[in-house]
């Protein structure tokens, strides 16, 4: 018979119901979850309640949910953890998330003191912050609270680090002096008063969040460091009581270590913060106010009052206040901290101009057409925080290991205790040996090991416009092996340039000059690419009268007197123009993918005038990135819906190992499951709708960001400018990323690998393992920031990054 109090009380709201025979078919579904006492269904509400036996998953409710047709909502919440000190800190906040119904996943960051949940309903987010707090911590909600990095700037953690080292420094008087033959040997009394201060009150944050571990059930660093500073405090109390002499006590050793400990967190939380530099940076780009024109007359207003459509109004170096759309003025604008983009960009009518970059020389008007949250900086800096807050795949075993490092711990601590009392009779120097043990184990560097790599690596990638997803996306880039390109937009600019013109007859700028004409009354591509090819060359259009359009085939008008056409080869043969005579002159130029137009005059018997061939130009570094990935041994492959000659010239360009073409945009996505299939660990880099299938399928997903959103959405990686060579940096910082996190556990590691048994084997006195604990975690974030030296542009000289400068 089911026990009523083991009974748990679920409430979700569930979508796409319409009628009461979807609420009966949701219930239904619902009874038959094995654990599921009850279940009821608002139609009005939209939600379920369900009354569930201890130990039934979510997940198998919300299966159940989705078989029936429907499914349930979720969302993330955010919030700032307090009090957490190591990886068991992270873990037992984590799995007290956990616990809560309605939570479908939990991850705790040690480094950015951050928990992301995802919760099903309000009710398990109202809940949240309860288990956290039952947990022994303190959680707020992240709109709510400064970044963690920002809030500690207030506080002046460098005091009790100060006051514990001036309180310590006169105990270890007389180890200096024994070194130089002196015998400073302070009264007992003298000993137990200056560390009476740094045990109690600077220390007391260890007894606090000891205890909160131990209501818990639970261990943690802290309960490691109060129990064995209080053992060799409480030994030296006792060796005082009863007259023993001074030398024999071991206050030096508690208060060390408790000020080595102060110290190690200080200086992580140090660098922790410049983990953060890169968020704070996007964050400084925000300006308060805008220059808003209304009814003719220019305004300061708060940035929140801006609105879509609004017009504002940009004087020279100021820092652009919103997305926006340049209506008046032209000016150069420098877009370098949000894309990485060394050079001013320039901005005239019609561009389009990024909040935070910072205008140049000329005063410029724009609309409105991104704000908030949906505005260009934001959206970046909502991924960086994410990745920065997600966890690596990698952290999954760190995990594992800390939830039982503590337990094992105390363990090892009372085995050593009790074999060197018992083995040598020496119980002081066993509980001097425990203690070693107890402060070299704390597992603080463990937690930090993985998180502030990818903080690090995440932070310096966004700087140099390569924003990273998610951890996944980071660990899967080191393994990328294949590199499959889209071509157009990726690897060439997407717009057609006249590549080639050829005279039959006169001079190449007459030609030029009146295939202008021609198409000067015309919108479309090549039309474009004639008008700007004559501009270049500083050629004025000719006159043109009797205009008309050939649908489908070309333009017709009358040039000085002659009537000329402009069209594709098939008008030509259509005007009788020999086939033979007009393969003879394209037939190089059309294996190489280009498009064809002619001139011709047609006033008499129709002839040739001029060939035009237009190509789409490759981007300037795509050659140098083809050859930077070669480099690391990657594999590069073109997948495009292109001719075969077209792709084939690209491929000759750029000397890619693989050419796939005339591949219907469905078919991307195979394309790229095959080489999966192959063995291969493949990225794709596209920019178009027709990319999306293909980037999700992908390993590693890399989205130009001058594409569409679609692509962005659905790609790992985003570059916030279309830069092929972008792409080996973006793998380049995965790898040294993930090698920055191996390197971290190893030494974490082995840290406690190698000091537990020295400690056990009474080779480490108390004071030399605090050092040690404390150097764990400071070597470890310090080596994370190492990757703060990364630059991309190293990339493409082909050196290395990490060389000094």
């Amino acid at each position: 018979m089911n026990n009523p109090a083991a009974a748990e009380l679920w409430q979700f709201q569930i979508e796409g119901m319409t009628c009461a025979s979807c609420v009966s078919r949701v219930e239904k579904a619902l009874a038959k979850v094995p654990g599921v006492r009850e279940a009821t269904v608002n139609l009005a509400m939209e939600n379920a309640t369900v009354s569930v036996d201890h130990g039934t998953r979510l997940e198998s409710l919300q299966e159940a949910v989705r078989g029936a047709g429907y499914g349930i909502v979720e969302s993330t919440v955010e919030l700032a953890i307090e009090g957490m000190t190591c990886a068991s800190c992270a873990g037992r906040v984590e799995k007290a998330l956990q616990q809560v119904p309605g939570v479908l996943e939990a991850s705790v960051n040690l480094a950015t003191e951050r928990a992301t949940v995802r919760v099903s309903g309000e009710a398990a987010a109202a809940a949240l912050g309860a288990a956290v707090e039952r947990a022994g911590y303190v959680a707020r909600p992240v709109r709510d609270s400064a970044p963690a990095a920002q809030a500690s700037r207030g506080r002046p953690g460098w005091a009790p680090v100060a006051a514990a080292a001036l309180l310590s420094a006169p105990l270890l008087l007389p180890m200096i002096g024994m070194l130089s033959g002196h015998h400073w040997m302070l009264p007992a009394w003298l000993q137990w008063a200056l560390a009476t201060p740094v045990q109690f009150l600077l220390g007391a944050r260890f007894y606090r969040a000891a205890w909160k571990a131990l209501r818990a059930g639970v261990g943690n660093m802290d309960l490691l460091v109060a129990i064995g500073t209080s053992a060799a405090y409480g030994l030296s109390v006792y060796q005082v009581l009863m007259g023993r002499p001074a030398e024999t006590l071991y206050f030096e050793a508690s208060a060390v270590v408790i000020t080595l400990v102060l110290l190690g967190k200080w200086l992580e939380a140090r660098a922790k913060r410049q983990t953060t530099e890169a968020i704070r940076a996007l964050q400084a780009l925000r300006p308060e106010t805008a220059r808003v024109r209304r009814n003719g007359e220019d305004r300061e207003v708060p940035l929140a009052q801006v609105k879509i459509g609004d017009l504002v109004v940009i004087r020279p170096g100021e820092r652009i206040p919103v997305d926006s759309k340049l209506l008046e003025g032209r000016s150069h604008v420098d877009e370098s901290l949000i894309t990485g983009e060394s050079m001013p960009v320039a901005k005239e009518p019609q561009s389009r101009l990024t909040g935070g970059s910072v205008n140049g020389e000329g005063l410029m008007v724009a609309e409105t057409v991104a704000v908030g949250a949906e505005s260009t900086l934001s959206r970046v800096i909502r991924m960086v925080e994410s990745a920065q807050a997600r966890k690596a795949p990698i952290q999954k075993l760190v995990d594992r290991v800390s939830a039982v490092f503590v337990p094992v711990v105390l363990a090892i601590a009372a085995a050593t205790l009790l074999g060197w009392g018992l083995a040598a009779g020496d119980w002081e120097a066993a509980i001097l040996h425990a203690v070693a043990v107890l402060v070299i184990a704390c597992p603080c560097a463990l937690g930090l090991a993985t998180p502030t790599a990818i903080m690090s690596g995440t932070g310096v990638a966004a700087r140099f416009g390569i924003l990273i997803k998610d951890a996944e996306a980071l660990e899967q880039g080191h393994r990328v092996d294949t590199v499959v390109f889209d071509k157009t937009g990726t690897l060439t600019a997407g717009q057609p340039e006249l590549v080639a013109l050829e005279a039959l007859e006169g001079e190449e700028a007459d030609s030029l000059s009146v295939a202008a004409a021609l198409q000067s009354g015309s919108e479309h591509p090549l039309a474009r690419a004639v008008i700007a090819a004559a501009e270049q060359r500083h050629l004025a259009p000719a006159t043109v009268s009797g205009f008309r359009a050939l649908p489908g085939r070309g333009l017709e008008g009358v040039v000085g007197g002659r009537r000329l056409v402009l069209g594709s080869t098939r008008l030509m043969i259509e005007l009788g123009l020999q086939e033979s005579q007009l393969q003879e002159r394209s037939a190089a130029l059309q294996a190489q993918g280009r498009t064809i137009s002619w001139v011709a005059d047609i006033s008499a018997a129709p002839r040739l005038l001029a060939l035009l061939a237009f190509g789409d130009s490759l981007k300037p570094t795509a050659r140098s990135a083809v050859e930077v990935l070669q480099r690391q041994g990657v594999r590069t492959v073109l997948l495009t819906g292109d001719n075969w000659g077209s792709a084939r010239s690209v491929g000759q360009q750029l000397g890619l190992d693989q050419v796939r073409a005339e591949v219907l945009p469905a078919a991307k996505a195979h394309e790229v499951q095959l080489l999966k299939e192959q063995g291969r660990r493949v990225a794709m880099v596209g920019d178009g709708i027709n990319d999306a299938p293909a980037l999700a399928t992908a390993d590693v997903g890399i989205a130009m960001a001058t594409g569409t959103d679609v692509a962005m959405h659905t790609a790992g990686i985003t570059l916030m400018r279309g830069d092929p060579a972008l792409v080996p940096a973006a793998i380049d910082i995965s790898r040294r990323t993930y090698a920055k996190i191996r390197q971290n556990l190893f030494w974490a590691f082995l840290y406690n690998v190698a000091g537990i048994p020295l400690a056990a084997l009474g080779l480490l006195s108390p004071m030399v393992a605090g050092a040690a604990m404390a150097l764990s975690s400071v070597s470890v974030v310090t080596n994370a920031l190492t990757l703060s030296r990364w630059r991309p542009v190293e990339q493409l000289k082909g050196g290395d990054p990490d060389a000094p400068r």
